[in-house]
C-alpha cells in the first residue's frame, strides 16, 4: 500500500510518515519544504494550490493523509486570505485530484478539536452540535471538513475526519506554548502566563496522534469522524511548573489574561477507543521529558555545528558568530 502525505515535512506529518513506515505502508511526501528528518522516503516538491502538481503526486497512491495547512492561529489572523487559500482551496485541490485519479478513494483529513470552541457544554464529542465559528482558523478547517464530507457523499471518496487535540513532542513548531516555555527556561528567562494559568488543555503526544492516523485506515473508519485527544487535563500553570521542575529553577510570572482566551473543554475520544482501539499511551509528564531531551540533543548538535563554522570563519579571518542562531526545528 502507498499513501500520500500532504504536509509530510511538517510536525504532525513527519511523524505520520514515520508511523506509516513502521506499519509497512510506503509513504510519499508532498510538501513545499524538503523533509529533513529522513532521506528514505519519496518526496514530491509542490504547492497544495497547484492542482496539476497535486494530481501528479497521486499517481499509484491508494490513500491520502491531508495534513498540509496553516495551523498557527496567529499566522491565520495575520493573513486570513492566504490561510483560506491553503486550508480550504488546498483541500478542494486534493479532493479534486483524487476524483480525477483512478484508484485513490480514501482520504484521512487532519482537523482540530478547536472546532468545538463555540459549542455548548463543558464536555463534547463527535455528535456535539458545532455552531458557526467565531474564529477564522476554525472556519477554514470546518469548511475543508465539509468539503471532504460532500465529496464523500457525491463522488464516492471515503473520508475519515480526525479532530486533533493540541499536539506536542519532537519537531514541534517553536511558537507553540510548550516549545516556547522550554526555550525560555533553558535560557534562564522567566515563564510568563497570561491570567492565572487555570486554562486547561488536553495535550496529545505527537507519536500517539500519528499512530491514530494510521489506525484510521481501518475499514470501520470510512466516512466517520474521530476525536484524537489526550486524556489528561493540563493547565497552563502546570505546563510552566513542569518545565521548571525538569529544567531547573526559573521564575513563573503571571500577566494580564488574554481577552476571550479559550478556557478549555473536555473532548471525548471514546469513539476512537471503541471503533479503532486507539487511546493515548504517553502521559503528559513523560511526553514533556521526551521533548526536552530531544530539544537538548538537537540544540547541542547545532551548537557543535555552529562552533565548527565559527572556527572555519576565524581561520579565514572572519569574525566568529556573525550568522543568526535558531532554535531546534
Amino acid at each position: 500500500m502507498r499513501a500520500l502525505v500532504t504536509g509530510g515535512s511538517g510536525f504532525i506529518g513527519s511523524h505520520v510518515v514515520d508511523q506509516l513506515v513502521d506499519h509497512g505502508i510506503v509513504p510519499r511526501i508532498f510538501d513545499m519544504v524538503q523533509p529533513t528528518f529522513r532521506t528514505d522516503v519519496e518526496y514530491y516538491h509542490g504547492s497544495i494550490l497547484d492542482l496539476d502538481a497535486v494530481t501528479m503526486a497521486m499517481n499509484q497512491v491508494d490513500a491520502v493523509f491531508h495534513l498540509a495547512a496553516v495551523a498557527d492561529v496567529n499566522e491565520v489572523a495575520a493573513d486570513p486570505h492566504y490561510a483560506e487559500s491553503i486550508n480550504v482551496r488546498g483541500t478542494i485541490n486534493v479532493l479534486e485530484a483524487m476524483r480525477k485519479t483512478k484508484g485513490v478513494r480514501r482520504i484521512v483529513y487532519g482537523n482540530t478539536t478547536w472546532v468545538y470552541s463555540d459549542a455548548e457544554g463543558d464536555v463534547v464529542d463527535e455528535d456535539t452540535l458545532i455552531p458557526p465559528p467565531s474564529n477564522f482558523y476554525t472556519s477554514t478547517k470546518l469548511a475543508a471538513e465539509n468539503y471532504c464530507i460532500a465529496y464523500s457523499r457525491q463522488f464516492g471518496i471515503d473520508a475519515t475526519i480526525l479532530r486533533y487535540g493540541i499536539p506536542y513532542g519532537p519537531r514541534a513548531r517553536p511558537a507553540a506554548v510548550i516549545p516556547a516555555f522550554v526555550e525560555r527556561a533553558l535560557a534562564g528567562e522567566p515563564l510568563t502566563i497570561q491570567g492565572d494559568g487555570s486554562q486547561f488543555r488536553q495535550f496529545v503526544y505527537v507519536e500517539d496522534l500519528a499512530r491514530g492516523n494510521v489506525m484510521a485506515l481501518k475499514s470501520i473508519a470510512k466516512n466517520r469522524v474521530y476525536n484524537l485527544d489526550g486524556n489528561e487535563r493540563v493547565t497552563i500553570r502546570q505546563i510552566a511548573e513542569s518545565v521548571r521542575d525538569i529544567i531547573g529553577d526559573v521564575d513563573v510570572q503571571f500577566g494580564e489574561p488574554r481577552p476571550g482566551d479559550f478556557s478549555g473543554k473536555v473532548v471525548s475520544s471514546e469513539r476512537a477507543l471503541k471503533e479503532l482501539g486507539w487511546a493515548p499511551q504517553v502521559s503528559f509528564q513523560e511526553g514533556l521529558r521526551r521533548y526536552i531531551d530531544w530539544y537538548r540533543e538537537v540544540r547541542s548538535r547545532k551548537e557543535t555545528e555552529w562552533a565548527a563554522v565559527d572556527a572555519g570563519l576565524a581561520a579565514d579571518g572572519v569574525t566568529a558568530g556573525v550568522f543568526a542562531r535558531t532554535a531546534p526545528k
